[in-house]
């Protein structure tokens, strides 16, 4: 499976401490755990020994003790004490598949098979944001497809509904033209304007603005947004967000939004809190759509020239061979 080669994010950095934390990816259940030297570890969520939940134990003597027997195993995944054996030395067989973790944009991220093209990390930063304020939102739980929500990000015809009196408005819904290009690691789309009530959380009027998307990742996309000048309480104001998204199975979500602004004075939890008021407007929509997969025959739904960018981003993942959240 494709999708098992990529990198994936599966929990905050900040939330993966001293206790195990379980997570699934790609239908499969995973424990993750922090050894003593601060490095994060992922493995499947099942002793080897008789089955048990690891995240169910807890980390005893720098190693990972299983809740069952207390079956203790090491960073690198290898058994190193079987209680019921005081002076057994475990054989090497007696050991845990590690998956290969990194942590990167505040969150913790997995890839449960090498990669054949040696896979990146998902994109976000660079020198246009080195001096932005970075904030991570989330996590949310969707009940839809990781390829649905990456969608309805790169989506702008929705603003004037769903978004009515902050993103958009029924009175402003046209989309203009905008150009879509191809990318060694996605897609990019420029060119893109909406006219919004409240474009963000320092809005003073309303204004147009000028965005750019571009998908990162099959599961992972960003959008960097400028209001034109004299429309925010901010001089200079610009933000980017960040889509990252763990596919937990065909038909369900979590979801994360790494925040990029020019603003370092206004608390994290009032910047979550906008990005929050959008987020679960978008939600319940997500969550009607049939089918919760993304449909890659672009005969299976109705397109029009505004959908050009969704368009684009099907194909984008049917050349990608991607197969986890799509029909």
């Amino acid at each position: 499976m494709r999708e098992a080669s990529l990198w994936h994010p599966v929990a905050l950095t900040d939330y993966v401490l001293s206790a195990p934390v379980a997570v699934t990816l790609l239908a499969q259940p995973l424990v993750l755990w922090r050894s003593a030297d601060g490095v994060a570890h992922a493995w499947p969520d099942r002793c080897p020994h008789r089955g048990a939940q690891f995240s169910l134990g807890k980390v005893v003597n720098d190693r990972l003790e299983c809740p069952y027997h207390g079956w203790q195993f090491d960073g690198q995944g290898q058994c190193q004490h079987v209680p019921a054996l005081a002076q057994f030395v475990p054989p090497a067989t007696h050991c845990v598949k590690a998956y290969r973790v990194q942590e990167a944009h505040g969150l913790v991220w997995v890839q449960l098979a090498p990669s054949a093209d040696d896979a990146q990390l998902p994109a976000f930063g660079g020198a246009s944001m080195a001096s932005l304020r970075m904030v991570n939102c989330g996590p949310y739980d969707v009940a839809t497809s990781a390829p649905r929500i990456i969608e309805n990000f790169l989506d702008m015809a929705h603003f004037g509904f769903v978004h009515e009196g902050w993103l958009g408005t029924r009175e402003a819904t046209g989309v203009p033209d905008y150009q879509v290009q191809e990318t060694p690691t996605g897609l990019l789309a420029t060119g893109c304007q909406a006219w919004q009530p409240r474009s963000n959380l320092h809005s003073i009027a309303p204004a147009q603005v000028e965005y750019t998307y571009e998908v990162t990742a099959p599961y992972a996309a960003v959008l960097a947004k400028v209001p034109e000048a004299g429309s925010t309480a901010v001089d200079g104001w610009r933000e980017s967000i960040g889509l990252f998204i763990c596919p937990v199975t065909p038909e369900s979500s979590r979801v994360w939004f790494r925040l990029a602004v020019a603003d370092f004075e206004t608390p994290d939890a009032q910047l979550q809190a906008f990005q929050h008021t959008i987020f679960t407007q978008d939600q319940p929509v997500l969550e009607s759509q049939q089918p919760k997969t993304l449909p890659l025959n672009l005969r299976a739904e109705l397109h029009t020239v505004v959908d050009k960018m969704s368009s684009s981003y099907r194909r984008y993942l049917q050349r990608s061979g991607i197969t986890f959240g799509v029909c």
